[in-house]
């Protein structure tokens, strides 16, 4: 079997952990279930480009039991889980292609090592498999691609209006019971962990800027709140800024925020969100974290030019010296729940994964008939991962009654 990770010894301690997180991931083992039974994606070949985590590796043992072939190749250099990675391969025989703090070249001979295996759907986040996909000749039968994070469906969605998009991708993020929950509660406690394992900082009372009040940022900025942190949110949406303001936060532009904030986390998905005039413009020991995709948001490579010192202070906390001032970078500038922490909990990623897991059928229910266009899962699939959560969870709810379905359903009832 071919593959490339870090060690294979560290195999014992991934599995202990594979198998906890299975333990908090009841809807996906529900699909899981069905999917075994009836070997739902039998003679398939998978493609995934994810976060190499335990929850990511419970997806890939699933898809296995439903008869794929299963490759995975990671999403980000600095989230792989070199135990994880092991036992995937030791115990459970998929193939893996990741190892943490790899450099770029090798992340990418690792995403071309799963396309070689020529897939039949790929799973991706951040779009960096399908982006890589669109320079090859397709010439095996390929029947499209689910994308779980924001990053990625703004990327595919350009790729898309550009007309450059070439195969039907479907975007898992767009689901309720994925960026509900996973954005919003995932996020929000992750990132947390993420930078109190980097910094062991005390969050009561300081000024934390929160850039960007999406479904992410909301989540990070309630969480902080209640942890006793003045929050001020930095927006370019105003409704999304009105919103923030109504939620009970100052909301102000970052060239103000950074006078005064003492912990700055950017969770946009877009690029020089925190500039090097805002990190020279920064009070001595500021803090930099970045919880939004990839490692653009803040200007790092401009950074690393401008400052005449760095070094590192603590695991994942670089200092940068820019004139008399210091500025704190956590993880790299990469994402900070995922190179410090362990990312989201496996309680949430539970319904992300049992939408990706539902997607692949979903590509295969339909092969062949699908257009080079982001689509997105059914309110029906929706509501049956969130009901089959609410079923784990011992959680009941009403359902409509036909009389009120009709009404619902009626226009000729009024006052």
């Amino acid at each position: 079997m071919d593959y490339d990770i870090k060690d294979i010894k560290l195999r014992a301690e991934g599995k202990k952990r594979i198998l906890w997180a299975k333990q908090r991931m009841p809807v996906l083992a529900t699909i899981g279930e069905r999917f075994s039974k009836n070997k739902t994606l039998k003679g398939l070949k998978i493609g995934a480009c994810l976060h190499v985590t335990t929850e990511t590796a419970n997806l890939m043992i699933t898809l296995k039991c439903a008869g794929a072939d299963v490759y995975l190749c990671a999403s980000n250099p600095l989230s792989t889980q070199d135990d994880t990675a092991a036992s995937l391969v030791k115990d459970y025989k998929i193939p893996v292609f990741a190892i943490h703090g790899e450099d770029n070249k090798t992340y990418y001979k690792h995403l071309k090592s799963v396309l070689d295996k020529k897939p039949n759907i790929t799973m991706d986040d951040g779009a960096d498999l399908v982006t890589a996909l669109h320079k090859l000749k397709i010439d095996w039968a390929f029947y499209g691609s689910s994308e779980e994070t924001t990053t990625g469906v703004i990327r595919l969605k350009a790729m898309a209006n550009d007309n450059a998009l070439k195969i039907p991708v479907l975007a898992v993020n767009d689901s309720y019971t994925k960026y509900m929950f996973d954005n919003r509660y995932g996020t929000g406690q992750s990132t947390i962990d993420g930078i109190l394992r980097a910094t062991n900082i005390l969050l009561a009372g300081k000024r934390v800027v929160v850039a960007g009040y999406g479904w992410c940022g909301r989540g990070f900025a309630a969480r902080v709140k209640g942890m006793g942190a003045h929050v001020i949110v930095t927006e370019v949406d105003p409704i999304r800024a009105l919103e923030a303001t109504m939620d009970g936060f100052e909301v102000m532009p970052m060239n103000i925020a950074v006078k005064t904030g003492d912990l700055f986390v950017t969770l946009t998905g877009d690029k020089s969100v925190i500039t090097l005039k805002h990190l020279k413009a920064m009070k001595d020991g500021a803090i930099v974290a970045n919880s939004g995709h990839f490692n653009v948001e803040i200007e790092m490579n401009k950074l690393e030019k401008a400052a005449s010192s760095k070094k590192e202070i603590r695991e994942n906390t670089m200092e940068y010296t820019l004139g008399k001032k210091h500025v704190y970078i956590l993880g790299e500038g990469r994402l900070i729940n995922l190179a410090a922490a362990e990312g989201h909990p496996a309680e949430v990623m539970d319904m992300s994964f049992a939408n990706q897991a539902l997607a692949a059928e979903w590509f295969y229910q339909n092969r062949g008939k699908l257009k080079p266009q982001v689509y997105k899962l059914s309110k029906k699939l929706d509501n049956e991962v969130a009901s089959l959560k609410l079923k784990a969870m011992g959680v009941k709810f009403d359902r409509l009654t036909p009389e009120q379905k009709k009404y619902l359903n009626s226009w000729q009832e009024g006052t």
